[in-house]
């Protein structure tokens, strides 16, 4: 019988972002949403004497946008991104999961926040790869 490692987007271990100062800040509690993805580029290599697409894989990146609930509480989500608009500084995203962890230096270039009609408050701030280093590795 194989053993199922299946599991839940529930219960996430480890969400923080570093301030504009390089300190992570743990901001699971605001985080209501996340999306992420870890792309390859492809590159078409095609000679005009082929039938078929010929392709190699190129450089890799990664993207993130955190959805969250409005906190003014020291170290959390608006202390920590609440600067994007006035720094330049790279930021430490650290994910964890059912035991895996992806670690990556990102740029964030918005702090974008909303104020729903039924008095919700929430942010959304995207973020982009900011390394030249190695393809980030779940570890």
């Amino acid at each position: 019988m194989v053993p199922i490692s299946k599991q839940t987007g529930l219960g996430w271990t480890t969400l923080s972002v570093d301030d504009s100062a390089g300190a992570a800040q743990v901001i699971k509690n605001d985080v209501t949403q996340l999306n992420f993805a870890t792309p390859r580029a492809v590159i078409d290599v095609t000679g005009v004497d082929a039938v078929a697409f010929e392709r190699l894989l190129g450089l890799a990146d990664f993207t993130i946008e955190l959805t969250g609930v409005f906190n003014v509480a020291a170290t959390f989500s608006h202390a920590v991104f609440s600067t994007v608009p006035s720094s330049s500084v790279e930021r430490t995203v650290s994910l964890g999961i059912g035991g895996k962890t992806l670690a990556v230096e990102c740029l964030f270039s918005d702090y974008a926040l909303t104020r729903a009609q039924s008095g919700e408050l929430t942010w959304t701030a995207p973020g982009s790869r900011s390394s030249g280093a190695a393809a980030p590795t779940w570890a």
